[in-house]
């Protein structure tokens, strides 16, 4: 399960603390601060810590370009014009810091986004919990034909149970190897007196990149909007997609004017070559377009083509 008895009695212990503090805070956020969103069969999200709200961006926006800023326009139109233009300090002076329960592979993925601080549960002082990520069948898929990082048709039947039955096997079969090189007997021979079990640093190796880790994840608001835009994509991993769209949740409730200029410029947005800008300039003038007449390769020409459609 997501959260322990224990885990959940220390967050409904800090949720019932009341503190008087001189910082501006989201009220948004706060009804998230503490709280575990779940995601996928045992992973979770919370907030634990955040600095800073729509208001902070503004303020570090006008510092950066005067006070005369505030008569040309308004908070919001002036996030906006911010994300638009791409400027992205002022949206650098907020920040979350996240606990996130995940699959290692899950992580392994997420890592590649290096702006952001990580301290990752230690399989070398402890030792792992017996939970894995095993997927619900309508998320097993055939690999993709024209697509080597997606996926194709879904698993059905006897096929599907196949994988299941595969993936729980493998699981648990490698955990329960995992705990007994961490014991002090190996095939029914006593170690001698003094020693212990396996190196647990050694013991991790056999585990399965489905199990799952834990770690503390905190990012400004700029960096967690470029992980968002990559990974509550459609064509990202499930996986990672179900955090992320915890995570857009949270992101709007805390910096609602500044997460509604992301969807409207990011998330919801495209961004088009120079090549592809010129053919729709020509498509615009009423001239059939192909990928030969616009210069681009066949991959780019689809990329633009469902653009277009949405």
């Amino acid at each position: 399960m997501p959260l322990t008895p224990e885990q959940q009695a220390e967050i409904d212990a800090s949720r019932s603390e009341s503190r008087q503090t001189l910082r501006v805070v989201s009220e948004g956020l706060e009804n998230y601060l503490y709280k575990a969103v779940p995601c996928l069969d045992h992973g979770f999200v919370r907030v634990i810590d955040y600095m800073g709200d729509d208001a902070a961006i503004v303020q570090a926006a006008r510092v950066s370009y005067g006070a005369g800023t505030k008569k040309s326009r308004d908070d919001k139109g002036l996030i906006r014009y911010l994300m638009r233009h791409r400027h992205s300090t002022p949206f650098e002076m907020c920040e979350i810091k996240l606990h996130v329960k995940l699959p290692i592979f899950v992580a392994r993925q997420w890592i590649r986004h290096r702006t952001a601080n990580v301290n990752e549960y230690s399989a070398r002082y402890s030792v792992m919990d017996k939970e894995f990520y095993i997927p619900q069948p309508e998320h097993l898929a055939a690999q993709a034909v024209n697509n080597r990082q997606g996926r194709g048709d879904v698993l059905e039947g006897a096929e599907a149970e196949a994988v299941l039955r595969i993936l729980r096997d493998d699981a648990m079969s490698t955990y329960d190897n995992y705990q007994r090189m961490l014991n002090e007997t190996f095939e029914g021979e006593t170690i001698e007196e003094g020693k212990t079990g396996l190196a647990r640093e050694l013991a991790r190796m056999n585990l399965t990149s489905n199990v799952y880790t834990q770690w503390y994840w905190k990012v400004d608001l700029h960096n967690l909007f470029h992980f968002l835009s990559l990974r509550a994509d459609p064509h990202a991993q499930y996986e990672i997609r179900v955090f992320a769209d915890a995570m857009c949740e949270m992101a709007k409730a805390w910096v609602p004017a500044a997460y509604e200029a992301f969807e409207e410029y990011r998330l919801g947005g495209g961004s088009v070559s120079k090549s592809g800008l010129a053919a729709i300039r020509r498509m615009l003038a009423g001239e059939e377009m192909d990928a030969a007449k616009a210069g681009m390769s066949a991959g780019e020409w689809r990329e633009l083509e469902a653009l277009l459609k949405g």
